[in-house]
């Protein structure tokens, strides 16, 4: 099974889905900060996941994505009117989209923050999910949607005491964005053991029907 996680140049999701042994990639116009630039990819994740030339980097069969959620998040909307950011805003939506409906990949999730009114206008559609991190082991809050395309929702695997919300009180730093968007690792392993193994049991069983 043939993984591509978008949007994440830290590779918590990636090695997740590498510990379990699956073929996994992070793609980011940023280099990696996981420590496996063998697993990544430097571009726009846009060039491999659509009809273009990179043929031979594309045939995901599962494609999970966090798109920049700078403009599409509720809790950036004042903004909009006040530095009339209105045009960056669609053109993150559309972004978010393009992923989202990536044409070549059955399943698909895409992760951001509580959106926007104005952003869900674009998107056309609410979330299928909010988890948190305090279900997956980690005492912290943060409200995570997941739009879910030919997945279930993820189940929670470890509730835990705790509703610190730690990452927002991080202080101003060059690097606060990247630890502030950085997947928690308990969610990460859920993603791999959950989603990972569904799509592997549907693959089997497709291999199953062709052999009969």
């Amino acid at each position: 099974m043939r993984v591509i996680v978008g949007c994440e140049e830290s590779q918590e999701v990636c090695k997740a889905f590498r510990e379990l042994e699956y073929e996994a990639y992070s793609c980011d116009t940023q280099p990696c900060s996981g420590g496996h630039p063998e697993w990544h990819i430097q571009g726009n994740i846009l060039n491999y996941v659509g009809m273009n030339e990179y043929n031979d980097l594309q045939g995901w069969d599962l494609g999970i994505f966090h798109p920049p959620c700078t403009r599409l998040c509720n809790s950036g909307v004042m903004w909009l009117e006040k530095r009339n950011l209105w045009k960056d805003m669609r053109d993150s939506a559309f972004f978010f989209n393009a992923l989202l409906l990536s044409p070549l990949i059955d399943k698909v999730v895409v992760e951001n923050p509580i959106p926007h009114k104005y952003a869900l206008e674009i998107i056309g559609r609410k979330y299928d999910q909010i988890i948190q991190p305090w279900q997956f082991g980690h005492g912290e809050t943060k409200a995570t949607c997941l739009w879910l395309k030919g997945l279930p929702k993820l189940k929670p695997t470890n509730i835990v005491e705790g509703r610190e919300q730690r990452l927002h009180r991080l202080p101003p730093s060059k690097d606060r964005a990247k630890l502030r968007s950085k997947t928690f690792s308990g969610i990460a392993k859920a993603m791999a053991e959950q989603w990972g193994s569904l799509t592997l049991n549907q693959d089997s069983k497709n291999e199953v029907k062709k052999r009969d």
